[in-house]
């Protein structure tokens, strides 16, 4: 049985949706190391979040954050905790509503993602800076 947590460093990106499947991977060589498992990947932000969804078309990252721009607007007058910037309580409610985490099951050394599936990092800060995901796996060799 593998047990293995490790904090991995996110490099900064600009507000929006970024594929970071390829990047939590090559992180974590030891995935190689388990037959059959599960990979559990925690954002420790409040201002950003962890999400599976489509991984090919980029026209869906720039969709996601339309629609969350629309439903979470920065400067809306009913917003009280600003002390932060106009972008922080609408980051606070997008990544409450996208979560802090997913699951991915592992299967022969590599994470069992579908097809069109890709892991999101959310940015929702318009400097948010560099992020830290804890990343725990699991599983049999």
């Amino acid at each position: 049985m593998v047990w293995l947590q490790k904090r991995l460093r996110l490099p900064a990106v600009r507000r929006g949706f970024h594929l970071i499947t390829d990047l939590l991977a090559a992180e974590l060589p030891e995935l190689e190391q388990i037959k059959i498992g599960t990979a559990h990947f925690f954002i420790q932000h409040t201002s950003a979040s962890l999400s599976i969804n489509e991984n090919a078309d980029p026209t869906v990252r720039h969709d996601f954050e339309e629609f969350f721009n629309r439903t979470a607007p920065e400067n809306a007058p009913y917003f009280r905790h600003n002390s932060e910037g106009p972008d922080d309580m609408p980051a606070h409610l997008k990544a409450a509503m996208l979560g802090t985490s997913v699951t991915i099951p592992i299967t022969n050394g590599q994470l069992a993602l579908g097809t069109w599936q890709g892991v999101y990092l959310g940015e929702h800060r318009n400097h948010g800076g560099r992020r830290w995901v804890v990343a725990t796996l699991m599983g049999q060799q």
